[in-house]
């Protein structure tokens, strides 16, 4: 037997071992049938499905036709039209090759030399143009390497002119300070030079500044005086207005 009916085999047997646990599956859950009756295997499918051990298998043939060659197509010949003509030329009717074509060749060649010089003068002409332009090039690289000298130039002396202007403004700006603080402090020595001795003054004129025995003088001993002086005065005139 050939492996496909080998493979055919073994599936009818793994089927039919799969039956067979199947039905002692049933067999052990299905309780025994009562006297007279007896459990038969039903379908309760949607489709029946015959069950069986092999399928059923049909070998069918098909032949076609054997394919014809097709033939080669023929050459299209177009239908001729019109009327054939001739005509007989004889030797020297037509022309002499070595006298015609002189014309024609010192034409050329005349033609061809002009273009030549031509092309030779254009190509002078081109050169003299390139030499001109890179003469022109370099005399414009070098005049434009001396404006950026002059420019570099005029930018170094702005620069140092600004910051000499800055310097001499600073220096101004300094001694304009200085000048300001000496006659600031010359002010303020001038006038504090009379401010001190009014203010003293005029605190010792306030009472801010005494003699604590001339203020212990006139605030307790003149008063008493005057009282005790008072006093004696009163007790000599009532006296005497007694003795009156």
């Amino acid at each position: 037997p050939n492996d496909l009916e080998i493979q055919r085999q073994r599936e009818a047997q793994k089927r039919a071992l799969a039956r067979k646990h199947a039905e002692e599956q049933m067999q052990q859950r299905t309780p025994e049938p009562v006297e007279g009756r007896e459990h038969v295997h039903v379908q309760t499918e949607l489709y029946l499905e015959e069950i069986s051990d092999r399928i059923i298998e049909v070998d069918m043939e098909c032949q076609t036709d054997a394919f014809l060659d097709r033939p080669p197509t023929p050459f299209f010949i177009p239908a001729k039209t019109g009327k054939d003509v001739a005509t007989q030329i004889e030797e020297g009717e037509l022309f002499d090759f070595d006298i015609e074509v002189k014309p024609i060749v010192e034409v050329l060649i005349g033609k061809t030399v002009e273009q030549a010089l031509l092309e030779v003068m254009e190509e002078e002409e081109l050169a003299q143009l390139w030499a001109r332009q890179r003469a022109y090039a370099e005399l414009r690289n070098a005049e434009l390497a001396e404006v950026q000298r002059l420019e570099e130039q005029d930018r170094r002396y702005r620069e140092e002119k600004e910051r000499r202007h800055r310097q001499h403004m600073q220096m101004l700006q300094k001694q304009k300070e200085t000048t300001e603080k000496i006659a600031a402090r010359a002010f303020a020595q001038h006038y504090l030079a009379d401010l001190i001795p009014s203010v003293f003054n005029n605190l010792r004129d306030s009472g801010y500044f005494y003699d604590p025995i001339e203020r212990d003088i006139e605030t307790e001993f003149l008063p008493w005086l005057m009282r005790e002086v008072e006093e004696t005065l009163e007790r000599k005139v009532l006296g005497r207005m007694m003795v009156d």
